[in-house]
């Protein structure tokens, strides 16, 4: 069945109020909000998330699939988005993608971050010392997700990390910022069954506990090819809150890399994040 288009009409907002649009006052927080205006809310989020984890065009009946919205739903939602800019529709009108809305939005996490123009300078500081790709990332439930990025000079790879999410039990980043968590925090953030990004990806609770307390004793974390093949990645936290949520790491080509190096660059990182966490403080950076 052919997919049914959006219509380039006037945005679904002004059309006359349905049973999901409240009275004055209901937009404000409190308990003015109605069962209606809550659900569509948290349904035109659930959707914007769906776009966030995929990388493709997704259709209508895509967004069916991921999301288990109704149908009649997911046109007034496609359509409101659209028409502010949230999302963008083909040609055709029958397939979506993030708009630059999104863009902006994410754009002005970073730039009100106070964290961002330290963790920058120790990024460069790093990278002008030991010469590799650097990252400065934060957890975020059971995912990392970079929030700055230096490449190394010599490398070709173009496409910035930054925005972008990965499990945090399968990379250095983010298993040293699990270390941080006490067993029931670890318990309610990790998901229900491990996903594997590699052979190589720890997918066993136990085995990821047990590596957890190694990393707590070192006080740094590394890994190789558990999150990208043939890459090496070596991690520590930035302590300056508690429980840590922030981690600065270091990627390398891993089949060149030896143990000497990863354990060169995880006591400098090391070095580094204390350094970038008593500065926060000072700054009354929490």
């Amino acid at each position: 069945m052919a997919e049914t288009g959006i219509s380039r009409g006037p945005a679904a907002g002004s059309a006359a109020p349905t049973s999901d649009a409240s009275a004055d006052g209901a937009s404000e927080l409190g308990g003015g909000d109605s069962a209606a205006g809550v659900k569509s809310a948290r349904r035109a989020v659930e959707l914007l998330e769906a776009f966030g984890a995929n990388h493709s065009w997704l259709s209508l009946t895509d967004l069916h699939h991921h999301t288990g919205f109704p149908r009649s739903s997911l046109h007034g939602l496609l359509r409101t988005l659209r028409d502010v800019g949230w999302i963008e529709s083909d040609d055709a009108g029958t397939r979506f993608r993030l708009g630059v809305k999104a863009l902006i939005c994410g754009t002005a996490y970073l730039d009100r971050d106070p964290v961002m123009p330290y963790a920058t300078e120790a990024l460069e500081k790093v990278r002008e010392q030991i010469g590799y790709t650097c990252h400065f990332a934060r957890l975020n439930g059971p995912h990392i997700v970079y929030l700055q990025t230096r490449e190394s000079r010599t490398s070709a790879h173009l496409v910035s990390r930054v925005g972008r999410t990965l499990p945090a039990h399968a990379t250095a980043l983010g298993k040293v910022l699990l270390a941080e968590l006490a067993d029931d925090e670890l318990t309610a953030v990790l998901p229900k069954n491990l996903a594997a990004l590699t052979d190589l990806t720890i997918t066993d609770r136990e085995a990821l506990r047990s590596e957890l307390a190694f990393i707590r004793e070192r006080g740094y974390s590394t890994e190789r090819g558990q999150s990208s093949p043939n890459v090496a990645c070596v991690a520590a936290v930035v302590p300056y809150r508690i429980p840590g949520t922030d981690a600065m790491s270091c990627s390398m080509p891993g089949e060149r890399v030896t143990d000497a190096e990863l354990q060169r660059v995880g006591s400098l990182l090391r070095d580094v994040a204390e350094d970038l966490s008593q500065q926060l403080r000072r700054a009354g950076i929490r």
